[in-house]
C-alpha cells in the first residue's frame, strides 16, 4: 500500500489529480447552476463547462511551472498534467450528475431524453437525407434506450475529444525549459 500512495504523492500526478478533483465538482456546481435556473442541465446547455476544463488545465500548468518546476514546465509534463486534469475532472463530474439523475431528480435525465428526442424529430428531414430512415430509426430508438450510467463515460468521452486541442495549445503556451544544459560552456 506504501508503494502506490508513494507513486500518487509524485508532483506529476498529485497536482493534476486535485486540480481535476476541483475541475469535477465546479463543472457539477455548474450543473446545479443551470438546474437551479430551470435549464434542462445535460445536453446542448452543459457544453459551456468546457470553458471550467480549459481554465483548470491552464491554472494547473501554471501552478505546476511555478511551485514545481521552479519556472520551467517540459512539454511532456503540460500534456501529462492537461490530460489527467481533464480525465479526472470529467470523470468526478460524470459521477456527481450521475448520483444527482439517479437519486436527487430523474426527471432532469427523462426531460434530456425528450429534448434529444424532440431535437432529432425536428431535423428528421435533414438527417434522413444524409443517413436513411433505416440508420435514423436506429439512431432515434438508440436515444431512446439510454442509460443514467451512460452519463458517465459520455461525459469522459466527450471531454477527451474537445480537449485535445486547447490541451496542446496550453502546453504549448506554458512550456518553458532550460536550454543551458545544450550549451558547451567548460
Amino acid at each position: 500500500m506504501k508503494s502506490v500512495i508513494a507513486y500518487f504523492n509524485k508532483p506529476i500526478l498529485k497536482i493534476p489529480l486535485l486540480f481535476g478533483l476541483a475541475t469535477g465538482l465546479l463543472v457539477f456546481i455548474f450543473f446545479l447552476g443551470l438546474y437551479a435556473i430551470g435549464i434542462v442541465p445535460l445536453g446542448n446547455n452543459k457544453v459551456l463547462d468546457f470553458g471550467i476544463h480549459i481554465i483548470m488545465i491552464a491554472v494547473a500548468c501554471w501552478y505546476f511551472r511555478k511551485k514545481v518546476g521552479n519556472g520551467f514546465l517540459h512539454l511532456w509534463e503540460a500534456l501529462t498534467i492537461g490530460y489527467v486534469v481533464n480525465t479526472i475532472g470529467a470523470l468526478v463530474a460524470g459521477w456527481l450528475i450521475y448520483f444527482f439523475v439517479t437519486y436527487a431528480d430523474p426527471s432532469v435525465f427523462t426531460d434530456y431524453i425528450a429534448q434529444m428526442k424532440a431535437l432529432m424529430l425536428e431535423g428528421k428531414s435533414e438527417l434522413v437525407k444524409n443517413i436513411g430512415e433505416a440508420e435514423f430509426s436506429k439512431m432515434y430508438n438508440g436515444v431512446g434506450g439510454m442509460q443514467r450510467s451512460e452519463i458517465i463515460m459520455d461525459e469522459v468521452s466527450k471531454k477527451t475529444v474537445m480537449a485535445i486541442i486547447p490541451i496542446l495549445i496550453i502546453s504549448l503556451i506554458f512550456r518553458k525549459q532550460n536550454y543551458g544544459v545544450f550549451h558547451n560552456k567548460p
